[in-house]
């Protein structure tokens, strides 16, 4: 079923039925998308994922308004390539999504929800080796520098996500690649740093946060 019809369209089809339950479940998730910056050009909304919006008859997004709950925008269809936390608010241009990652993505290509982020209850578990081996550190708030807290190292091998949905990120200071880790993905395991993202180049992690809902 198209992802970006809104309730109301979805109850005029008769050979559709939806429970209770799942209508106030994607009512939870709201994302309104344009193909220019600052809000211009064609435009569309979405409750659900969409995984290429090309798909849709738009070339690329270029701004995003998040009305409800986190969404975790990528730059190529599929949900590949770098990935870049979107929560409630606006992002007239790509630098708002991006943020201080020094790396240049000018548009998304998909993007879905983050259905299990839970800002009150989180907890993940890093390790200094891969498959959950090594020193361990336990966290259940956020850490602008994780070596300030206590991490001895720049990297981190392996996460397990015990609740919540997180988000990594390269440098201190919620600065570099950003790495979105969730409950609900791999079963919260993430063995070693390539299953972070597809385009992960570096298990180098020193900064955490709850993601926000």
């Amino acid at each position: 079923w198209p992802a970006f019809l809104l309730i109301s369209e979805v109850e005029k089809r008769s050979d559709f039925k939806m429970t209770t339950q799942q209508i106030e479940t994607m009512g939870q998730w709201k994302i309104t998308v344009w193909e220019e910056e600052n809000f211009q050009g064609k435009r569309c909304e979405f409750m659900m994922e969409c995984p290429n919006i090309m798909e849709r008859g738009f070339h690329k997004i270029r701004s995003v308004k998040v009305e409800c709950g986190p969404w975790v925008g990528f730059e190529y269809p599929e949900f590949q390539g770098q990935q870049f936390i979107l929560e409630k608010g606006d992002y007239p241009r790509w630098e708002a999504w991006s943020g201080n990652s020094g790396y240049r993505t000018e548009h998304l290509l998909s993007f879905r929800p983050v259905r299990c982020a839970n800002h009150s209850d989180s907890k993940v578990t890093l390790y200094e080796c891969e498959n959950f081996q090594g020193r361990k550190f336990e966290l259940c708030d956020d850490y602008p520098s994780l070596q300030a807290m206590g991490w001895c190292n720049k990297e981190v091998a392996s996460v397990k996500v015990n609740s919540g949905a997180w988000v990594a990120y390269q440098y201190p200071g919620y600065r570099g690649y950003q790495y979105v880790l969730e409950r609900d993905r791999h079963s919260g395991e993430y063995k070693n740093y390539n299953e972070y993202s597809t385009q992960a180049h570096t298990n180098q992690i020193q900064s955490i946060r709850r993601i926000q809902h």
